[in-house]
């Protein structure tokens, strides 16, 4: 009986240590693979908060008085990967000032991280013990998909990096290096893929589907 009540109280202490920590959704796929756009649908319907490796780099790169800023804009630039350490501390620090707010607020889908090897390693030596990796949300599209939608997104977004040029360096870096990653978590069993080259609900309605039945 006594024993019992201890691995009850063991386990309510197991779930509440792990209510403390970050839990965390990194959500891949190349660019133009809809990403973002999935994340808005996801926080509309679950809790969940979005957190945009790049949104966090062009927020810090035009922030004002930021030691990284021009060191962010010729990376993002020359469709190369930005520095891990300066990305994860974004990363950080935006999870703990989102938990600060709403101790409830524990669950992240990260978005575009973590993009090659060097980020990996890199999280895994900052981040271990402080955040539970729960799977990768894999957004799979044709090149050629991503490219038009790019296009289509750049003549209205304003960003940089969305023109022909840029696209071709992001495609051929990710392909080099984050599919590696995603094939990495594959072996671990730890990916759940989306067939991201239909339309926004379709791919939706499978992406609920995942979370359902992770929840």
């Amino acid at each position: 009986m006594i024993g019992n009540v201890s691995q009850r109280v063991s386990s309510l202490l197991y779930r509440v240590s792990l209510m403390m920590k970050p839990q965390v959704v990194f959500v891949l796929g190349g660019p133009g693979a809809g990403k973002g756009t999935q994340c808005s649908k996801i926080v509309e319907n679950y809790s969940y908060t979005h957190l945009s490796a790049g949104d966090l780099l062009r927020a810090e790169r035009a922030r004002e008085g930021s030691e990284f800023g021009q060191l962010i804009a010729n990376y993002i630039k020359e469709g190369k990967i930005v520095p891990v350490e300066i990305t994860i501390n974004l990363l950080r620090k935006a999870m703990e000032e989102t938990m600060e707010k709403d101790a409830k607020k524990f669950r992240f889908l990260i978005d575009g991280f973590p993009r090659n090897e060097d980020n990996l390693q890199g999280w895994n030596t900052v981040m271990d013990g402080k955040a539970d990796v729960k799977f990768v949300l894999f957004f799979d599209c044709s090149n050629e998909v991503c490219i038009h939608r790019c296009l289509e997104r750049g003549k209205s977004s304003g960003r940089t990096d969305d023109n022909r040029e840029s696209l071709e360096k992001r495609i051929q870096t990710y392909l080099q290096s984050t599919r590696p990653i995603i094939e990495l978590y594959e072996k671990h069993g730890k990916v759940r893929t989306i067939d991201a080259s239909r339309s926004v609900d379709e791919v939706f309605a499978d992406v609920k589907a995942v979370l359902d039945k992770e929840d």
